[in-house]
């Protein structure tokens, strides 16, 4: 399976809360619309948690803010994400155009990945 990892950082005008509560509660139902069109076998959406609950963590790495969430799809093939089916593009764009209202999308990093499963128990 082919899957695109999206790391999400919100507007400037949004909070954390505000900006997860968009995507759960708005974009969420819209990329479900259009899973079977898109033919997205899944879709996960994991929320940060509030700064304060990881804070020594992230100090004892030294490294970047954190992402306000990570998004994860998996598709069967990369044939199945690149095809080029008119209604396939006209509902990515849809998902596209709400995803300018809520991300910072010049912040967010996306990426296609193969997954290696290391351990699984």
């Amino acid at each position: 399976m082919i899957k695109i990892t999206f790391c999400l950082t919100r507007l400037p005008h949004l909070t954390r809360e505000a900006f997860q509560a968009y995507w759960r509660e708005t974009h969420a139902p819209l990329v479900a619309e259009r899973a079977a069109v898109l033919k997205i076998r899944r879709y996960v959406q994991s929320h940060s948690l509030p700064d304060e609950a990881f804070a020594a963590l992230a100090a004892s790495r030294g490294g970047p803010p954190a992402y306000d969430g990570v998004a994860e799809l998996w598709w069967d093939s990369l044939d199945d994400i690149v095809r080029g089916d008119p209604e396939a593009m006209k509902a990515g764009l849809e998902l596209l155009e709400d995803e300018r209202r809520f991300i910072d999308l010049a912040t967010s990093p996306i990426f296609l990945v193969e997954e290696r499963e290391i351990v699984s128990r």
